[in-house]
């Protein structure tokens, strides 16, 4: 299943493969690819998101299996927002030799039973906007954004969010893929164990994912391999706290 590939710096320089989260597109890692002078960054659109293939399955394997794909089984650190981070994990999990570090932005690794419901519930619906300013102003209040410059959202949807036959303006995904997504993040996941590359693992201070359920046992696993850092804002990292984000990330990966 071939995915749409996004990339940034010169072919040949060291890897950098991001993941981006559900509803989403690769695109989102163009602010973070600038902080990244001398890598070669690439970011694919996931299943179901942006120019890649809508088809099933959806399930992580397809993902994984999609993502090598699209990238080559080559050696790169990971990046992975959400969802991707999720996929990063996996990633990582399955050929640990082939990630030198692993960077997970407010990651969804498993999330609990009721918070996935939710969200595929909400999911479930029509997403649609009179206006492109009108799916600008919903993403905030959609989001939980806090503190993220309206120029930065409005740039990330410039080519994410489209006119539709009916009129009505709608992001560049399909739901299905995006209910399904959500049943994943609450499979169990690899054990933290079995993912002993040096972390970098990034929190919004104010996310409405929940990882204090697994933080313990992830410092516990991995010891002096895993660095924390909490940056403001909600889920949206690279939004709400794209200088702290990208510097942790920067110097993470040097």
């Amino acid at each position: 299943m071939r995915l749409a590939l996004h990339e940034w710096g010169v072919a040949g320089a060291p890897r950098i493969v991001c993941l981006h989260g559900v509803r989403n597109q690769g695109g989102h890692f163009g602010r973070l690819a600038e902080w990244l002078a001398g890598f070669h960054v690439l970011a694919p659109d996931l299943i179901g998101h942006g120019s890649s293939s809508y088809e099933p399955p959806w399930d992580i394997g397809a993902h994984v299996n999609a993502i090598v794909e699209a990238v080559g089984a080559k050696p790169a650190a990971l990046v992975g927002h959400s969802f991707g981070g999720r996929l990063a994990f996996e990633l990582a999990a399955r050929s640990p030799k082939l990630v030198p570090k692993l960077v997970l932005l407010d990651p969804a690794i498993l999330l609990p039973g009721n918070v996935a419901l939710m969200a595929a519930e909400s999911a479930r619906s029509d997403k649609s906007y009179a206006s492109f300013d009108e799916s600008v102003e919903r993403r905030f209040d959609e989001s939980q954004l806090h503190h993220a410059p309206r120029e930065f959202v409005e740039a990330d949807l410039a080519d994410h969010v489209v006119l539709d036959d009916d009129g009505r303006y709608r992001y560049r995904y399909c739901q299905s893929a995006i209910v399904a997504a959500y049943g994943e993040m609450a499979s169990q996941p690899p054990r933290f164990e079995d993912v002993r590359v040096p972390t970098l693992l990034v929190l919004g201070e104010r996310s409405y994912l929940p990882y204090d359920h697994l933080l313990d046992a992830h410092r516990k696993a991995l010891g002096d391999l895993l660095e924390v850092v909490i940056v403001p804002g909600g889920h949206s990292v690279l939004w709400d706290a794209l200088e702290e984000t990208a510097s942790a990330v920067r110097e993470f990966l040097r």
